[in-house]
């Protein structure tokens, strides 16, 4: 036993956690530094060799093989599916665009049928599998983790020497708990907004392109002229519509061929007529580099349109349609919306348990929604009457902030506010938002002030409705901020949406009293010794009795860093 715990403390140590997204949380760091935290503590308990752990089984090995078994196991056979169908689509696909434009309409409008289909299964089981992939990435934040602790809370309970040992842990133990349950809350809320955006694209899968990538790319095959004929190559194609460039890479490459990339700036786009040429889905173009026309053939209609309306070419624009809700404006009749919605809640339901999480039922709030925007008499309902309880008004004003035209924090300021979040220094994280604030539009300031100052209200009560700053942060993030562009990219910071509302909470008082000396940039922190910034929550440890320290932190240090900080900086009061 001795032996296995003393493996288990140099797996920790060397345990690296992989993280999607650029930047870290700080309830993320703290997580991805506990391992190292755990490794200290068995380090310690094995050189007092009183240890007896019960349970170890049931709480630790079960939950971390299921784990494997259900989630990675499940992954597996998902890559296989993905592999499978991906084969067979392909396969499939080069022997359709083989078929001759002469054959007869009914054999190529089946033949199209069968491409259809295999590249509908083709692309539902890759974003199935790519979907399995972040959720095991995103689960093992807390899935992994929460075992261990259990094991270690165990451990401590069953030893005879755990008096000391325990009064040390569980202090740690409600910080990273509260760091446990901030991520899940995360993960809950970004995993809605991913299952809504998959959702999308399997209805609209053509019209999903990413910011800052190529306007359009994908698979175009080019007719070449040779001395003993004419061929057909495939080449991974990515056009940047602003500046017109077009890179072609070959993806049928033979040993010794020397054609490589080809970066060419395009001059025109013509459809190619069906009867001129024995392949469909053909158009042609015209470079500055090259002379003449080059073909390309498209994997499919739906595609050649694409194609030609990133590149501006001659024929008509094609859109799907994408059913989208009715937009709502940041008017004055919205502005008597959220004040009558604030009044009511905060006259007849601060105290609620759970207010703003628990959701009302959809058909009482579009019919509030739709009585209180009627065109005829705006504005003409009493949301202090007993006819509306306090979920379906709370969820009235989630629903109408979340379908603004435009989010309350604007898309000009999203990337700045999230890049404020990401920032290690905890002084510059609330100067930049400070300073962003003041850079909104009149209306949009103040319908955030009259927001936030609602919600500082909500968390004042948190004893009676369990709501605190990082939960009214998780709720609102993703209402009051939402980037331009739906990607799962996008999805990944709604984590520091949250941070970024939970800020604005816990320092209204200073963010409101007036905007900072200088607007025109997020001010830059004065110099000082030591920059403020997160630092991993740590266990404190006694000095041992007469026993060398074998890992660096001093008790001093680590006290500093336990006490006057929550996970985003800010000075408070005791963890939950």
């Amino acid at each position: 036993y001795s032996s296995a715990v003393q493996k288990f403390s140099q797996t920790l140590q060397s345990f690296q956690f992989d993280f999607i997204g650029d930047t870290l949380t700080d309830d993320e760091i703290n997580i991805a530094e506990s391992f190292k935290e755990f490794a200290e503590l068995l380090h310690e308990v094995e050189l007092e060799r009183s240890m007896m752990v019960q349970n170890a089984s049931d709480l630790l090995i079960k939950p971390l093989e299921n784990f494997r078994k259900e989630q990675i196991g499940f992954t597996k056979e998902r890559k296989k599916k993905f592999e499978k169908d991906g084969e067979k689509f392909y396969s499939m696909l080069d022997r359709h665009l083989h078929l001759s434009s002469k054959k007869k309409e009914s054999q190529l409008q089946e033949a199209d049928l069968q491409v259809d289909k295999e590249r509908h299964n083709f692309f539902e089981s890759s974003l199935e599998y790519v979907y399995q992939i972040q959720e095991v990435q995103e689960s093992k934040k807390f899935s992994i983790v929460e075992p261990v602790l259990a094991f270690l809370h165990s451990l401590f309970t069953y030893n005879n020497l755990t008096v000391e040992l325990t009064q040390d842990f569980l202090p740690y133990k409600q910080q990273l708990q509260l760091s446990l349950q901030n991520t899940r809350n995360h993960f809950s809320s970004t995993r809605e907004e991913l299952e809504d955006l998959k959702k999308r694209m399997k209805e609209a899968p053509l019209t999903c392109k990413l910011p800052g990538q190529p306007t359009i790319e994908g698979y175009l095959y080019t007719q070449e002229k040779w001395a003993l004929g004419i061929s057909w190559v495939k080449y991974y194609c990515q056009y940047e519509k602003e500046a017109k460039t077009l890179r072609m890479t070959p993806m049928d490459q033979k040993p010794g061929a020397k054609q490589g990339t080809l970066d060419l700036t395009l001059k025109s786009c013509v459809r190619r007529k069906t009867d001129s040429i024995d392949k469909r889905f053909c158009f042609d173009i015209e470079t500055n580099e090259r002379s003449g026309t080059i073909t390309l053939q498209a994997l499919s209609e739906a595609n050649r349109r694409l194609w030609m309306e990133a590149m501006d070419g001659k024929e008509p624009i094609y859109h799907s349609p994408i059913t989208k809700q009715e937009e709502m404006e940041l008017n004055e009749v919205g502005f008597k919306f959220v004040r009558k919605c604030i009044n009511a809640v905060e006259t007849k339901g601060i105290t609620t348990e759970g207010v703003y999480r628990t959701v009302g039922s959809n058909i009482q709030v579009q019919k509030l929604l739709n009585a209180f925007f009627d065109p005829k008499c705006p504005g003409d309902v009493d949301l202090q009457s007993g006819d509306w309880d306090i979920k379906t008004i709370t969820s009235s004003l989630k629903f109408y902030l979340r379908n603004l035209s435009e989010p309350v924090m604007t898309y000009k300021l999203h990337k700045e506010l999230v890049l404020a979040a990401k920032s290690e220094n905890l002084d510059y994280r609330l100067g930049a938002i400070h300073a962003l604030v003041y850079k909104l539009p009149d209306k949009n300031r103040e319908m955030l002030e009259l927001l936030i100052q609602h919600l500082v209200n909500i968390c004042e009560h948190s004893r009676e409705n369990l709501m605190s700053p990082s939960n009214m942060g998780v709720i609102f993030g993703p209402t009051l901020m939402r980037a331009q562009e739906d990607t799962v990219a996008a999805m990944m910071n709604i984590k520091f949406q949250n941070i970024v509302v939970e800020i604005l909470i816990e320092h209204f008082g200073k963010i409101y009293s007036g905007p900072p000396e200088d607007t025109a940039a997020p001010p830059v922190p004065p110099p000082r010794v030591a920059a403020r910034r997160h630092k991993p929550i740590t266990i404190s440890k006694r000095p041992l009795r007469e026993r060398p320290v074998f890992f660096g932190a001093s008790v001093e240090e680590s006290g500093a860093d336990r006490h006057g900080q929550t996970p985003n900086g800010s000075g408070g009061g005791e963890a939950p």
